[in-house]
């Protein structure tokens, strides 16, 4: 069975098919103007801080400011204790990395969060956090605490945590290791 990819690629939209033996078995179409920003990865700068709404704008260079609420505040949302006011957190000017929880919708510009995580095929990295997580569908303990001890070996002393998803249950050392890498 032969199998080829056909490709358009246009400044509005991106077409891709999949053949097989000359009949097409797949077809995808991504279009400019409905290309989301969910996962995106932004340095921000802070625009303006609200204390009584507990939030801030950050510019990202979108056509709108993006809207942080203190909630999404990783560093004060890991320790446990009640957070800060916001004004104690941020002030105007200042650097931050954020990522689009959600896409802008109308008059509002996107969500975002400090906390940050990278998803792959087998593993959801986590270069703020240094804790291994298990999928909760992996039910049986003895299997999660084994695959946490193999992520862990692979791992070793590099910074970061990792979350494992149920479909690196199965997977060998080496397609681990290409996912961490």
């Amino acid at each position: 069975m032969s199998e080829s990819f056909l490709l358009n690629f246009t400044p509005q939209e991106t077409r891709v098919a999949l053949l097989q033996n000359g009949v097409v078995q797949e077809l995808h179409v991504e279009r400019t103007s409905s290309h989301g920003l969910v996962s995106n990865i932004y340095l921000g700068r802070v625009v303006r801080v609200l204390p009584g709404m507990q939030s801030a704008f950050i510019d990202v260079g979108l056509e709108r400011t993006a809207f942080l609420h203190v909630a999404d505040i990783w560093e004060e949302s890991r320790n446990g204790q009640d957070s800060r006011p916001i004004e104690r957190i941020l002030s105007e000017g200042q650097s931050l990395l954020v990522q689009v929880l959600k896409d802008p919708i109308g008059t509002k510009g996107a969500r975002l969060s400090t906390q940050i995580s990278i998803a792959g095929r087998l593993l959801v990295f986590l270069p703020q956090d240094n804790h291994i997580g298990i999928s909760q569908r992996i039910g049986d303990e003895t299997a999660r605490e084994r695959l946490r001890a193999r992520i862990q070996s692979l791992v070793g002393d590099e910074k970061g945590g990792f979350i494992v998803r149920t479909v690196a249950e199965e997977a060998s050392n080496e397609e681990l290791s290409a996912d961490i890498a």
